[in-house]
């Protein structure tokens, strides 16, 4: 079995589309694993081994393993339980060189997700941005600042940080 494959089908479904599979989520974002294992037609070994290797950690068990959900990067409203955090000084953002302009004049937005998604580290955001076909920009996001100045901000279960926009002013 393909395990990039599986794990691009589990986040189509935890994430965008449970539908697909014919099953539904908790407005928490969980899903059944025995639902998820009937309707990806996969056993439990091998879900377990998905979650495992997904180099992104995009997906977390609840304690005894009954649930499993997407732990950031829905486009469907669901409350993954966020708690709020003070973030670093300095976030990074990683995208194309055809967002740049755009993205100086509105910002970050979260388009069809619910947050923007942010980086602690270079890295991080560089292998984001080289996810599309084009040269890499990283952005620098004066985070502790917009902090300061009452925006909100999350980090998923992943070390993802999560804000709903970064205004053009944010980006040095």
């Amino acid at each position: 079995m393909d395990i990039k494959k599986l794990s691009k089908f589990l986040s189509l479904i935890l994430r965008h589309k449970p539908e697909t599979i014919n099953i539904k989520l908790d407005k928490n974002g969980w899903a059944n694993v025995s639902e998820i294992l009937r309707g990806m037609k996969i056993d439990f070994a091998t879900l377990e081994k998905v979650v495992a290797e997904n180099d992104k950690q995009r997906f977390s068990f609840n304690e005894d393993k009954t649930k499993i959900r997407a732990n950031q990067g829905h486009s469907l409203k669901v409350d993954v339980e966020l708690v709020e955090k003070i973030p670093p000084e300095i976030l990074y953002h990683g995208t194309i060189e055809k967002n740049l302009e755009s993205i100086s004049v509105r910002g970050l937005l979260k388009m069809n997700r619910l947050y923007v998604h942010l980086s602690a580290d270079i890295e991080t955001a560089k292998k984001v941005a080289t996810r599309r076909a084009g040269n890499a920009i990283i952005f620098k996001v004066a985070a502790r600042q917009m902090f300061n100045d009452g925006f909100k901000f999350f980090q998923s279960a992943n070390g993802v940080w999560l804000v709903e926009t970064v205004p053009p002013k944010y980006l040095v």
